[in-house]
């Protein structure tokens, strides 16, 4: 298992790798302060072939820098032939997706049905 733990006082990313699956969780407010973590977890993310799993069952807020790494951890992963799931993400988190036009682009996954 591999763990990047990274935080802000309000926000932070979690990368953590076992069973075939990177899973990158998003916690709290997800915003220009974790900048720095964010592209640390790309890193890793992107280096592993495992399947990638973005968690957002726990972020209460999101601006355009996290948003941002979503959609960067989608689209860079889909140029080496990997989707992304998003796993239980509030209304937040799919209004903005909607918003933008990416809300049909990345896989949803009812964390209440995979656990």
């Amino acid at each position: 298992m591999y763990l990047i733990e990274k935080t802000a006082a309000a926000g932070g990313i979690e990368v953590a790798e076992a069973d075939g699956v990177v899973t990158v969780r998003l916690w709290g407010e997800v915003d220009a302060a974790l900048r720095e973590q964010a592209s640390q977890s790309m890193a890793h993310t992107l280096t592993s072939p495992a399947r990638v799993v973005v968690d957002a069952t726990d972020v209460t807020f999101i601006d355009s820098t996290g948003l941002a790494f979503i959609l960067q951890v989608h689209l860079a992963a889909g140029e080496q032939g990997r989707r992304v799931t998003l796993r239980d993400p509030n209304r937040t988190v799919t209004g903005l997706l909607d918003m933008i036009g990416m809300g049909g682009e990345l896989d949803l996954e009812d964390e209440s049905v995979s656990a």
